[in-house]
């Protein structure tokens, strides 16, 4: 392939990004692009050095006096406030606690909480299978509840807005395609029709800059594991606006959402502020490996952020599109960069089989039925280098049908 784009104005590219020296951060196995941030972030040396801390010498030698001396038990508030800057929120409305599924479902019946004698959920129905499925469970304990998904009983979540809708649940990023949501115009029209807003910002958090509470936000939950590299399974953060705090009510009434955990009193009483969205005992390692995660992010400018993410993905989308269009790639991303979160998928029927060579080759990303072909753009550590480089590879496989042999159609569980 020769594409128009030449590698000279590649490199001028990198030498120009503010953010180049962030690479460092990371350990990148030698020979491979890593384009699958959106699905679990590389490991930061920060985490590493963190972990090794937690466990041996605050668990191996401080044992339970950590909970105090190593501020164990503060983590989810002192972590929730860090990841707070990447998302637009205030400090006191963001915690660290068990995974985007859980806040999800914690995060529904608080919406529906703040609005009684409403009866309906709005969803989406091409949104993330956890997302529905936890708004299924909520209806299933609460017989009065409907759903409503977008894109099954009506075309926009806009047109199924009504005075009976209680919560909207809705993701910043589609997880296959990368549209992003317009998080203001959406929410406007949400609490016009009176209901609450919860966002899901798995696809967004650490890739784009997010402004909760400018956008006017209720709640949001999103992971840690994705371009917050905070290690795979991190735990999850929730946020509640501020003007919804000493209102909060979910059914997962466990000892550290309590008031007074420590007074082990017979009954709940709810903490102050977004304390009453926190659960169970949480996992103080994967916390602590999260809290040297976020170094990476202490100094980063989220504008400078945005715009390296869009440089990546246009010069990316404009690569294939010249190359590898003849072989049947369409592109299923917005091509209009306003509308594009961090990720680009492209489409073809071999789609499986054609990533699984990419991978092969050490360009990694993922696949997502029924045939798109993931890409995640991690602002922080990859270059323009890597974008030239996996375009030129994946119009190599696609030009001698390398992707046609048959161990690369061999489908492992996770894809």
């Amino acid at each position: 392939m020769k594409p128009s784009i030449d590698r000279a104005s590649i490199v001028t590219l990198d030498q120009h990004d503010p953010l180049r020296t962030k690479r460092d951060a990371f350990v990148l196995p030698d020979g491979v692009i890593y384009l699958v941030g959106n699905s679990l972030g590389p490991v930061p040396k920060a985490a590493l050095r963190e972990l090794k801390i937690a466990a041996e010498q605050e668990w191996g030698e401080d044992l339970i006096r950590s909970w105090n001396g190593a501020g164990w038990f503060d983590l989810p508030a002192t972590l929730g406030d860090r990841i707070a800057r990447l998302i637009g929120a205030a400090p006191g409305e963001t915690v660290i606690t068990d995974t985007t599924s859980l806040n999800i479902y914690k995060a529904i019946h608080a919406g529906l909480n703040l609005r009684p004698g409403r009866s309906v959920i709005v969803a989406e129905g091409a949104g993330f299978p956890t997302d529905i499925y936890m708004t299924e469970g909520v209806a299933s304990v609460r017989p009065d509840m409907r759903i409503r998904l977008e894109g099954v009983d009506a075309p926009r979540i806009e047109d199924l807005l009504s005075d009976d809708v209680a919560v909207v649940l809705v993701n910043h990023v589609d997880y296959r395609t990368g549209v992003l949501r317009d998080m203001a115009a959406l929410t406007g029209c949400i609490h016009g029709a009176g209901a609450i807003a919860i966002w899901d910002l798995c696809h967004s958090a650490g890739a784009l800059k997010v402004d909760l509470n400018a956008d006017g936000a209720d709640f949001a939950v999103g992971c840690t594991y994705k371009y917050l590299s905070g290690g795979p399974g991190a735990p999850a953060f929730v946020f509640a606006a501020r003007r919804h705090h000493g209102k909060l009510s979910q059914p997962l009434t466990g000892w550290w959402g309590h008031a007074s955990p420590f007074a082990f009193d017979r009954s709940f009483r709810a903490g102050d502020g977004v304390r009453p969205m926190l659960c169970g005992t949480q996992p103080i390692l994967s916390m602590r490996a999260l809290a040297g995660a976020l170094e990476v992010w202490d100094d980063v400018d989220l504008d400078q952020l945005r715009e390296k993410s869009l440089g990546l993905t246009d010069l990316f989308i404009a690569l294939v599109e010249e190359g590898c269009g003849p072989f049947g790639v369409t592109l299923a991303a917005p091509r209009e960069r306003t509308m594009r979160g961090s990720q680009v998928s492209f489409r073809h029927p071999h789609g499986y089989e054609i990533m699984q060579a990419l991978i092969d080759r050490g360009v990694i990303g993922d696949f997502r039925s029924p045939d798109y072909m993931r890409f995640g753009f991690a602002p922080l550590y990859l270059s323009y280098a890597d974008v030239y480089a996996a375009a030129t590879i994946l119009h190599d496989i696609l030009a001698n049908n390398t992707w046609r042999a048959s161990r690369f159609a061999n489908r492992g569980r996770v894809t």
